[in-house]
């Protein structure tokens, strides 16, 4: 439920001492569905096990997975009366499921890629030891594997950052459609969707993942620098009138560098970040958001007085972080502000994990950039394009989910429900009414 390095190493011990055995999975708490009361955030908690019919099964997930009302039916007429709050619980009960009708591991998970809907990076443990993993068909979220210098330890991550910081060597990153399983003497990988759409997730790159994570052979923090870089070739008459550049701790922080070095401005080092708040503002509950925010980020208000500034910001999705900044700014005597976003304008709700799965809390789903410039208090607000974003990442346009930004969405349901919240929406939009998004059972 916190962060890893908060665990003990009294409650590490405690653990071993209960779970004995040589393979082990875990899993950080972030929730993007479901309730957020302190009971159901702990109900959800991962890893799930579940069993039937003597197969025992432990998975960890991370993604988000549209639950159909056919699969949902499918899986509560095998197991009784069980309650499918989560999409970890649809995944760890689909696969027994499969498992039950007497499938072999392979074929129970590529019945699991082809049935399910959504983003799933999964790792899991089978009542025998067997230590698999598996990604869904289109590769939305990262899993990587690597060994230990000794070859004795073989590992799973969502990021490669975390098989760094435990001197392990990154080996791979799994493909869209992949099983592999770990071994004492190694992986064993299989392609078991044979033509997988790729559909990596661009947000990873502006916000998400680790700055020293590696996607594509490349180090997320440099693929920043470059997004940075782009806006200014976008945006000269901006980069002209400003006197300093400034950015929004942490992840506005590389494409800060790459402003700099673009634009010969100064990046002024006057927006600090409290580091003992741990909280993240863009999966607080509404009404903590603001106080998060305003304690979190400090700026230094005799560095900006009297100018106008360019602001470096990871992305914009509710507004509220970077109208609050901008807020502090004015207070502070700033002249003109403007915003450089890293990434393209939100115009549509993500059903693959991040949290923002509504039309209505979007910003970008409502306004224009200058609406938005508006509403937030800038003096303008320039996005970095589409098209220098691929770019900058270095994958084909179509290897990529950019379904937030184009409002095309690489699974069938997604779009069907996307599609179908877009239509109430706008309709609401229409009428003036609020809060009409209602959850729709899809078919």
């Amino acid at each position: 439920m916190d962060l890893v390095p908060k665990i003990k190493t009294d409650a590490i011990n405690e653990w071993l001492e209960r779970l004995p055995g040589s393979i082990g999975i875990g899993n950080v708490r972030y929730t993007t569905s479901g309730k957020c009361d302190d009971s159901s955030l702990i109900q959800g908690t991962q890893p799930i096990a579940g069993d039937i019919d003597k197969i025992k099964l432990a998975v960890s997930f991370n993604g988000n997975i549209i639950i159909s009302k056919k699969l949902k039916d499918e899986i509560t007429n095998n197991f009784g009366n069980i309650v499918l709050n989560y999409e970890s619980d649809i995944v760890c009960y689909k696969l027994l499921l499969e498992l039950k009708q007497g499938k072999k591991l392979v074929e129970a998970v590529r019945c699991v890629m082809e049935d399910l809907d959504g983003a799933f990076s999964v790792i899991g443990i089978l009542g025998d030891g067997t230590f698999f993993a598996f990604k869904d068909p289109h590769g939305i979220k990262p899993l990587c594997a690597g060994h230990s210098p000794d070859r004795q330890t073989w590992a799973f991550s969502s990021e490669s950052v975390s098989l760094d910081m435990n001197s392990f060597e990154h080996d791979f990153e799994l493909e869209p459609g992949e099983f592999v399983i770990a071994t004492k003497d190694g992986f064993i990988r299989q392609q078991i969707i044979e033509k997988p759409k790729h559909a990596f997730c661009a947000f990873e790159y502006a916000y998400f993942a680790r700055p020293d994570s590696q996607f594509n052979g490349e180090y997320v923090y440099e693929v920043r620098e470059a997004f940075g870089r782009n806006i200014v070739y976008e945006n000269p008459d901006v980069v002209k009138e400003c006197d300093i550049i400034m950015s929004v701790p942490e992840t506005g922080d590389d494409p800060a560098m790459g402003v700099h070095e673009a634009s010969g401005l100064r990046w002024e080092r006057s927006s600090r970040r409290h580091r003992y708040i741990t909280e993240r503002a863009f999966i607080s509950r509404d009404n903590e958001r603001f106080s998060t925010i305003d304690k979190k980020i400090n700026i230094i208000g005799s560095k900006v007085s009297g100018k106008n500034i360019i602001i470096c910001e990871d992305s914009i999705v509710r507004g509220d972080t970077t109208k609050i900044i901008i807020d502090k700014l004015r207070k502070s005597g700033a002249k003109k502000v403007f915003v450089f976003s890293t990434f393209p304008r939100v115009i549509g709700p993500c059903f693959y994990g991040i949290d923002m799965s509504t039309y209505e809390e979007l910003i970008g789903a409502k306004k224009s950039s200058e609406e938005i410039a508006k509403n937030i208090g800038a003096n303008g607000v320039c996005f970095q394009s589409i098209d220098k974003l691929v770019k900058a990442i270095g994958k084909p346009c179509d290897e990529l989910c950019l379904a937030c930004a184009t409002g095309k969405y690489p699974t069938p349901l997604a779009q069907k429900m996307a599609d179908m919240k877009k239509q109430k929406f706008l309709k609401c939009c229409e009428e003036n009414s609020h809060n009409c998004e209602t959850e729709e059972n899809i078919e």
